[in-house]
Order: C-alpha cells, then sequence, then structure tokens
C-alpha cells in the first residue's frame, strides 16, 4: 500500500520560494503520476501541478505556470515542488497525490478523482 507524507510547510515570507517533498514508503513512487494541490480555507482542493508517471513531463495550472517546478527524485523516492515568489495567497495546505496511470494514453490528471493515493498535506503560511 502506498503512503504519501509531505514535508517542507511551514512560515515563508512574501516574495519568498517553498521547497516541498512527497514521500512515498512501502513502493517506489517512479511508477506512479503525481500531483500537487492546494486547498485554501473553505475552499476545495485543486490541483495545480502534475507529473507524469512515464516520461516524467509535467504540467502547471495558469496561477503558478513560469514560477514552478517539479521533479522526481529516485534515489530519495520523493517528488519535489518548488514555488517561487510566493504572496499571501499561497497560505494555503498543500498536498501531494498519487494514481497508476493507464499506460497507452498516460494523461495529466488535474482532477481529484484520478487520484487514488493522498498525504495528509503540508501548512504553509506566507507572511506579508
Amino acid at each position: 500500500q502506498l503512503q504519501l507524507v509531505e514535508s517542507g510547510g511551514g512560515l515563508v515570507q512574501t516574495g519568498g520560494s517553498l521547497r516541498l517533498s512527497c514521500a512515498a514508503s512501502g513502493v517506489m513512487l517512479a511508477n506512479y503520476a503525481i500531483g500537487w494541490f492546494r486547498q485554501a480555507p473553505g475552499r476545495e482542493r485543486e490541483a495545480f501541478s502534475c507529473l507524469k508517471a512515464i516520461g516524467d513531463n509535467s504540467k502547471f495550472a495558469d496561477s503558478v505556470k513560469g514560477r514552478s517546478s517539479i521533479s522526481r527524485v529516485n534515489t530519495k523516492n520523493t517528488v519535489d515542488l518548488r514555488l517561487d515568489n510566493l504572496t499571501p495567497k499561497n497560505t494555503v495546505l498543500y498536498s501531494c497525490a498519487a494514481y497508476t496511470p493507464d499506460r497507452l494514453t498516460n494523461p495529466f490528471a488535474f482532477l481529484k478523482s484520478a487520484y487514488d493515493y493522498w498525504g495528509q498535506g503540508t501548512p504553509v503560511t506566507v507572511s506579508s
């Protein structure tokens, strides 16, 4: 059973950068597509970054495009996310999720329903 644990959250200043890590235990993350989600208080959880299982192609929501990167680190069995130029609007709970994609279509997945495994999330507060 895949278990995911996020780390790297905490307090960040406006204009700063965030580096989050999604770590797996039990199985190798290399075979899974990974999504990073954000959830503000009282709002639905929404995806903003996806990493394909095959080929490691990534895709980002317009809100973070150009200031975010995602990478798979197989030696650590993690998927790491970097987000730059933070504002107080980035004060949310960040979660990672994983699923095993159809190997023929290997799609990006920005829908919560695509994912089978979820971490508990790590909160980030951006101070103004």
